[in-house]
């Protein structure tokens, strides 16, 4: 009877701790997140005879994922180009001079249902007095090879539904993981969509700049991301939620999966990164254990959000 008494309280304890908390967190914090469904001009480049639009949602770039779309059109014909061949190279400069890139696609495929140029980039950091972005854009037509670049503007990502990380794996590999939805979840059970990149060593030695060699990144395949989320605010007692999906990939290259977010607030999403093998790349098992009035445990590899 002493036992039954006991755990009686602890359950008490969670219901008036979570539900006080909750309220807390929703007069504190009140924080609202935008979803951005509309694709709207970032920046154009003209050059003699051509203009290149770029295009991302909200007519931002912002640190981590972002899907970019580029028309290309020729002043003179007043037509779009359908047929070219498109590159598109990312290169930051630090304050040293040190150039490095980010994960993005180098070829851009033609949407000819949309008529634009696909692709995506995963900035690292935004732009900063030491920090620079540059686009390198290479097309052709009619066999001529057209080159351009523009410095551009990445902007602080501040809804955190959409942070990333970078790490260096097990096998001493350079990887990033991107957040790619829900821009703005509900308290239910979400589809999540994460990008997992990795960074692929040169080979040879650098040649002309802006030797894309020097600067390629590749999606990973079929691997699988664990996740067990957590609520790591001491009053929040660690507790996860049920129901959660693992995510693996799908035709688009992203990884897909589930996450349940029973109420509002801070979130950490503990990873476990494995690879074909399930040979963990990146990532430890956190404790479940619930610990009211202690902050939650964070395992090697995860990514805070809120909402």
């Amino acid at each position: 009877m002493k036992h039954l008494h006991f755990i009686v309280i602890a359950i008490l304890v969670v219901i008036t701790s979570c539900t006080l908390d909750k309220t807390d967190y929703e007069a504190e914090l009140n924080v609202e997140t935008t979803e951005y469904i509309e694709f709207e001009e970032v920046t154009s480049i003209i050059s003699g005879d051509y203009t290149i639009s770029i295009e991302a949602l909200n007519g931002t770039l912002y640190k981590g994922y972002n899907e970019v779309h580029l028309k290309i059109s020729n002043t003179l014909t007043d037509e779009f180009l359908d047929s070219s061949k498109v590159t598109f190279l990312p290169i930051m400069t630090d304050a040293n001079g040190n150039k490095v890139s980010c994960p993005h696609e180098y070829n851009l495929s033609y949407d000819s249902s949309e008529a634009y140029y696909l692709g995506y980039v995963v900035f690292t950091s935004e732009s900063s007095s030491t920090v620079d972005w540059q686009l390198y854009i290479d097309f052709t037509d009619s066999d001529e090879t057209h080159a351009q670049n523009q410095i551009i503007t990445v902007e602080e990502q501040v809804n955190k539904n959409l942070n990333m990380t970078a790490f260096t794996g097990n096998d001493d590999e350079q990887y990033f993981i991107a957040l790619v939805a829900p821009q703005s979840p509900s308290v239910a059970q979400n589809d999540l969509l994460a990008g997992i990149y990795k960074y692929n060593k040169p080979t040879t030695i650098a040649g002309v700049f802006p030797d894309p060699s020097q600067f390629s990144y590749s999606i990973v395949d079929a691997h699988t991301l664990l996740i067990d989320p957590r609520m790591p605010e001491p009053s929040m007692g660690n507790h996860s939620s049920p129901n959660n999906q693992d995510l693996e990939q799908q035709t688009d290259g992203l990884y897909h999966g589930i996450v349940n977010y029973t109420m509002t607030g801070n979130w950490t999403l503990n990873f476990i990164l494995k690879n074909e093998n399930n040979v963990t790349i990146k990532g430890t098992e956190v404790s479940t254990e619930f610990t009211p009035g202690v902050e939650g445990e964070k395992g090697e590899l995860f990514i805070d959000i809120l909402f």
